[in-house]
């Protein structure tokens, strides 16, 4: 332009013969617009540098320049940071997230996909309640990336979370505690599984008892409900499905008078900020959680620029155990003490 002045969307449209509301309505809603007058602003929208806004880009590129973001509990803290790190990576790309919580509600995540996929240009899927079919069948609508959930030919990121606990089981048998509960998340949860899972197989190579005690809520509420249960199998340890639920364990242990790490040792998952300001601070299995958001968000893009590429999926993220002062010695009169 001359004077070096930014080209307007007036100008974009002398160039290409069209009004200016041909050229809004061509880069915000361009179903609307034939083929053929697409094609002109498009060609006078590069030929001016008229600026790359993202609709613009979309114009030209066939894409929407958003993806969306779904998750099943938003006031969850492992959530809110798994999205902290999709926006992180997805602003670097100039991408902007549309997110949808389906308040953990399995009859909802298909649809709230299925209707974010008209929108943008694919999906991050973070630990879907979906079964395995329902997943395939929404990743023939849209481009799917999972998070913290592995399905067959769709490309995800998946933690170790057996390897997790494997961590807490050795650290608990190691304080001398020989019967563990475990109170699960919703039974439908791909990380229930594979937690109770990695739990079982410590417990049996360390020659200690698993109490199993549930499937509970995922939140505060699910571990007070969860309590009085844990105390009635005896054990001198409880591992609880995540952060929330243990400290909605550790408050009402407190209120039935039980001293932990005294009487009782909980251990959660996920280290969400709260548990180091938890009393006792919580011990727990620390996951990556911005980080997984990030490479989802590098796997996606991925995807959408080559869509021929095979769709690869991340290895597991390694967790940590942090060891705070919920956990410590088991009890010298503990039940179910090997003989």
């Amino acid at each position: 332009m001359e004077g070096g002045m930014a080209a307007t969307i007036r100008d974009v449209a002398r160039l290409a013969g069209v009004s200016a509301s041909t050229v809004s309505r061509a880069l915000s809603l361009p179903g609307m617009v034939n083929g053929a007058t697409r094609a002109r602003v498009a060609a006078a929208v590069e030929q001016l540098g008229y600026e790359p806004n993202r609709a613009a880009r979309g114009l030209i590129t066939g894409r929407t320049g958003t993806i969306g973001l779904v998750v099943p509990d938003l006031a969850n803290p492992f959530f809110a940071s798994v999205t902290k790190g999709v926006q992180e990576r997805a602003r670097r790309h100039d991408v902007a997230v549309f997110v949808a919580d389906t308040d953990e509600d399995p009859a909802a995540e298909a649809g709230l996909v299925r209707a974010l996929a008209k929108q943008v240009d694919g999906v991050v899927l973070c630990s879907p309640r979906a079964s395995d079919e329902e997943l395939t069948a929404i990743a023939q609508d849209t481009t799917v990336v999972l998070v913290n959930r592995a399905a067959a030919g769709i490309p995800g990121v998946t933690y170790d979370n057996e390897g997790g606990m494997r961590q807490a089981v050795a650290h608990l048998v190691a304080l001398g505690h020989h019967r563990i509960a475990w109170v699960g998340g919703p039974s439908t949860s791909w990380s229930t599984k594979h937690r109770g899972l990695g739990l079982r197989n410590a417990v049996e190579e360390l020659h200690a008892k698993l109490a199993p005690v549930g499937n509970f809520a995922p939140t505060y509420e699910g571990g007070m409900a969860a309590a009085d249960q844990v105390i009635a199998t005896g054990a001198t340890a409880v591992v609880a499905y995540n952060d929330l639920v243990a400290i909605g364990l550790l408050a009402r242990l407190h209120a039935r008078g039980l001293s932990v790490p005294g009487d009782l040792s909980v251990v959660g998952v996920d280290d969400i900020a709260m548990s180091s300001m938890a009393r006792p601070a919580l011990t727990t299995v620390r996951l990556p959680k911005q980080e997984a958001g990030r490479i989802a968000v590098e796997l996606l893009l991925a995807m959408l620029d080559d869509p021929e590429r095979p769709a690869g999926t991340h290895g597991e993220l390694q967790g940590e155990l942090i060891v705070r002062d919920s956990t410590g010695p088991a009890p010298h009169n503990q039940k179910g003490a090997p003989a």
